[in-house]
């Protein structure tokens, strides 16, 4: 499994990893840990909503040259379908459409490969 550098601090104290970044993909996984937890002893559904968001962000901001390309959040629309419970989340972010400033994309976690357990959908802004 190749990692690429995620260059994000927070994914990276969350155990985090960029699994997966091509032009219009992007794939981040997360081994699920008790730190991961809510009370009822299921994935936290902010872990699943921050992977979707940066899956979704990385999808649009995939660079052939290397330069560094960022962007943030205008809007992120999650639907939970399952309870994330397993040993790994991994949540693929798909461009759906790219302009000049603005990009879409869609988003599904999955836990352990096998039990899609959120989608999304995501607008977000290059920042210049």
């Amino acid at each position: 499994m190749i990692r690429h550098e995620l260059d994000n601090p927070f994914l990276e104290a969350l155990g985090a990893t960029l699994t997966e970044w091509r032009d219009g993909f992007a794939e981040i996984a997360m081994p699920i840990s008790a730190t991961h937890l809510n009370r009822q002893r299921v994935l936290q559904g902010g872990a699943v909503a921050t992977l979707l968001d940066a899956a979704c962000g990385y999808a649009g901001l995939h660079s052939d040259s290397g330069e560094a390309v960022h962007g943030f959040t205008l809007s992120l629309t999650i639907n939970y379908l399952d309870r994330g419970i397993g040993h790994q989340v991994t949540a693929r972010g798909i461009l759906e459409r790219k302009g000049k400033s603005i990009y879409f994309c869609r988003g599904e976690a999955w836990v352990d490969g096998r039990i899609l357990i959120a989608t999304a959908q995501g607008t977000f802004k290059y920042a210049r």
